[in-house]
């Protein structure tokens, strides 16, 4: 049977949506290859939220040239939101480039896999006309992300509830690549999140562009609970599920009946990722972010006051057009003063046809570079104490399976997403463990089992 091969690129949306293409292509009775050079299928799922990310994936085709050269009747394509926002355009970096699929029709890719393979196998690959370039919209394409891949005793699931953004933030090209809001209904959600639960999985992951604003347009609120919120509780009701995510949010999504659920309900993890951006109300305004340093201060205190001991992450972007000296330090005091428990922090991309990319006073890159590692410093030592305060302490974590680093030991997350790793055997994974702190990095805890049984309800 053919093989095939998927490199993931970006954000955990696309490795979402690499899953689902998996899982297509194992259903017609594919096989996952151990690397390209064994592969019959070659598929690269790109991201374009920054430039970096582009380069990358066009350089990866480039070296797959001479794989190319060796196994002509390979299949090779692109994925996703480079193929989105470039179509056509990408079967010019490589000779051997034969499929272009965009954000819409991951649910094609195993037929035009199919269509690609018979004409190569039967040597009339010479004709252009049989590369395959697909990146229209396709109404309903919100439903069709639902299929998983699961190993053995996977603990997790990601569960992609909408697609699309309307925000049209000026540094961003998701909603070129990504397309507008669209949603999911609950049932349709729910109903996947209890085939997870009867494979075995503990805990779900909700996704979505912005994943708060969910169902915003399309459904109604009830008993005075956005759409969101109702989700949240349909799925938080599934038996069997141990644990609650989601990811991203956007601050203006936090209402009073969303806040209140992260202490209303036990399964919803004590873990929020809140993009913040910029801490200047001026290039806040500028990114079109709709909110002020102020009013995101606020929702922190009011997150931190409905679940105490919660943990807050963010996004900061360095380097914004007209971002001066001043700006920056507003950034970084307000990062120092919400001591956030990780930051991730980029230098500032150009993405063609948003407006930031003309924006006058575009910041030159030695300053972007050194804000970036001025802030990274900062957000280093805020890891470091919100780890030094566990120490001691016993955390609740859910197995995930061996450490990354070290595969003689297993690594679980707490319910505030630590990594903690810790020694044990396979008969832990997918369980709930209590585990008490011995070691902190500040990015990552080791800790030692209290017992083998499984938790209680310890969250930390």
């Amino acid at each position: 049977m053919p093989k095939f091969f998927i490199k993931t690129y970006g954000c955990q949306m696309n490795e979402r949506d690499s899953e689902q293409v998996a899982r297509s292509l194992l259903d017609r009775g594919y096989e996952i290859a151990p690397n390209e050079s064994e592969a019959d299928v070659v598929l690269l799922n790109t991201c374009s939220v920054r430039d970096m990310a582009e380069q990358k994936a066009i350089g990866k085709m480039g070296m797959l040239g001479k794989v190319a050269r060796q196994r002509p009747e390979t299949v090779f394509g692109f994925l996703g939101c480079m193929a989105q926002a470039r179509g056509e355009e990408l079967l010019g970096t490589g000779t051997h480039v034969d499929l272009v699929v965009g954000t819409q029709k991951f649910h094609r890719v195993a037929d035009y896999v199919d269509e690609l393979l018979k004409k190569k196998r039967s040597r009339r690959m010479d004709d252009p006309r049989f590369s395959i370039v697909d990146t229209e919209e396709e109404a309903g394409s919100q439903g069709t992300i639902r299929e998983h891949t699961l190993r053995a005793q996977q603990a997790t699931a990601f569960v992609s509830i909408m697609q699309g953004c309307n925000m049209h933030c000026t540094f961003c090209i998701v909603p070129r690549t990504r397309g507008e809001e669209r949603s999911r209904t609950i049932d349709e959600i729910v109903r996947e999140v209890e085939e997870l639960i009867a494979r075995g999985v503990k805990e779900v992951t909700l996704l979505g562009q912005i994943v708060n604003l969910y169902g915003r347009h399309e459904f109604p609120k009830r008993d005075g609970k956005s759409p969101f919120v109702q989700l949240l509780e349909a799925v938080h009701d599934v038996p069997g599920l141990a644990r609650l995510r989601f990811t991203s949010p956007h601050p203006i999504g936090f209402r009073a009946d969303l806040i209140g659920s992260l202490g209303a309900l036990p399964k919803l993890c004590e873990h929020v990722h809140l993009p913040l951006q910029s801490g200047s109300d001026r290039i806040l305004k500028a990114m079109h972010r709709t909110y002020t340093a102020e009013k995101y201060l606020r929702l922190v205190e009011e997150l931190r006051a409905a679940c105490p001991g919660i943990a807050l992450t963010s996004d900061v972007i360095v380097g914004f057009p007209g971002e001066t000296e001043e700006d920056y330090a507003l950034t970084r005091g307000l990062v120092e003063r919400i001591g956030f428990d990780n930051v991730f922090v980029f230098r500032y991309s150009k993405r063609s046809e948003t407006p930031a990319a003309e924006m006058a006073e575009q910041v030159a890159e030695p300053v972007k570079e050194m804000r970036n590692h001025d802030l990274l410093a900062v957000v280093d030592e805020s890891a470091r104490r919100a780890g030094r305060r566990l120490l001691g302490q016993t955390v609740e974590i859910l197995c995930e399976g061996p450490s990354k680093t070290n595969p003689a030991r297993l690594m679980g997350r707490t319910g505030s997403n630590k990594i903690v790793i810790f020694e044990g055997s396979d008969e832990h994974i997918g369980e709930l463990l209590n585990l008490r702190i011995t070691h902190s990095t500040g990015f990552s805890l080791t800790g030692e089992p209290l017992s083998c049984a499984v938790a209680g309800s310890a969250q930390i």
